[in-house]
């Protein structure tokens, strides 16, 4: 398939630069993949909601799967430290963006900008918002060598506990299309309201709708919550460049399923229950952690199910169509940029021409796209 396949047109100013008022108050857009479906309509396969109906097409059994990595604030600005023998560059401007650990506490890849600023036995410091000096002396980095696409690792060098000195020198990684700094708000805001273990670089968004009310609200009616964790990398962000599909390469990510998840996925799986992934990031963790349990006796009395093994792990895995789905029955989600390979994913769930049509329809309707836009449930 070719990248241009999963084209569509967005005006610029449907890209939401702002979260709504209230998580659940954005809209829901609702496909029906099935017009024969319980949930569906006469011959309706779209419907127009909020996020606080999601209820509604929720029913007892379902399992609901959520991301609860939390978003670490991984963009840095700061200067070079002076060096006699480069003093023209002595106090140059740099912006790090952590991409991830490459090595113990203290030593990640990132991401520089400007990179030709930087090379190894440069050393950066970091200034926070309470800092009348660069960085208060409370953080700094140490080039290393050179990584892959351009980046730097570093080793950082601080004071006391490497995650309180970057609360204080870090601003949250706002997505580039987000045409603005990040403010205080945002800390609050790119974050689900369970988000608990830091590592991403950027938000599961489709979590970000859900309130702790919600979330109460849909255990009250039966529905199970099954948490893992997928910390988000900037590859993200990172566009295809080939012009055949197939021949994108994914980064790998870090993901971790507990008994405790595995075992609700597993039983609504045996049970022939439906399991619905919050956002794509638990639907990848999920379906890297799938595995076909030949001597299993389901519900039905059949022998043979999916199940997810618990346990942590790296997953490059590409999702798109053509993939044969083994633990995902239903998915929420965001609007996704054209071409990215997250449109691609859910195009593999239902149908390319179809998510176009809805893309399109979401467009019309002037839907809030991206990561602080609207949401779609795929049922």
């Amino acid at each position: 398939m070719r990248i241009e396949d999963f084209d569509y047109y967005l005006p610029e100013e449907l890209i939401a630069q702002k979260p709504a008022d209230r998580r659940d108050s954005s809209r829901l857009l609702v496909v029906h993949r099935d017009k024969e479906d319980e949930f569906s309509r006469g011959d309706v396969r779209t419907e127009h909601r909020h996020f606080r109906d999601i209820t509604e097409y929720l029913k007892p059994g379902d399992c609901l799967v959520l991301n609860d990595s939390k978003v670490i604030p991984a963009r840095l600005f700061g200067v070079k430290e002076v060096r006699e023998e480069r003093s023209r560059l002595s106090g140059a401007k740099v912006e790090f963006l952590l991409i991830k650990r490459a090595g113990g506490e203290d030593i990640w890849e990132v991401m520089v900008k400007p990179g030709r600023r930087l090379k190894p036995g440069d050393r950066v410091v970091f200034s926070g918002p309470g800092s009348n000096t660069p960085g208060g002396k409370r953080l700094r980095a140490h080039i290393l060598d050179f990584g892959q696409d351009g980046t730097r690792i570093v080793r950082f060098e601080y004071e006391g506990v490497f995650m309180e000195r970057l609360e204080e020198c870090g601003s949250m990684p706002l997505p580039p299309y987000i045409g603005r700094p990040s403010e205080d708000t945002d800390r609050e805001r790119y974050q689900t309201v369970y988000c608990r273990e830091e590592g991403s670089v950027a938000a599961p968004t489709a979590g970000l709708h859900f309130t702790d009310e919600l979330l109460a609200k849909a255990e009250n009616m039966g529905v199970e919550l099954a948490y893992v964790t997928l910390h988000v990398g900037i590859g993200t962000f990172r566009p295809v460049k080939t012009e055949n599909i197939e021949d994108h390469h994914m980064h790998f990510e870090e993901y971790e399923i507990s008994e405790e998840a595995a075992e609700k996925i597993n039983r609504a799986k045996r049970e022939g229950r439906r399991v619905i992934s919050v956002g794509t990031t638990s639907a990848r963790t999920v379906e890297s952690a799938a595995f076909w349990d030949s001597q299993l006796l389901r519900e039905d009395g059949e022998r043979g199910c999916r199940q997810v093994r618990a346990g942590s792990g790296s997953t490059g895995i590409f999702i798109y169509p053509g993939y044969e789905w083994k633990i995902v029955d239903g998915l929420i989600t965001n609007f996704h940029l054209p071409k990215s390979t997250l449109l691609m994913l859910i195009s593999a769930l239902y149908d390319r021409e179809k998510i176009l049509e809805v893309y399109e329809e979401a467009v019309r309707e002037k839907y809030r796209f991206f990561s602080y836009g609207d949401a779609m449930f795929l049922i």
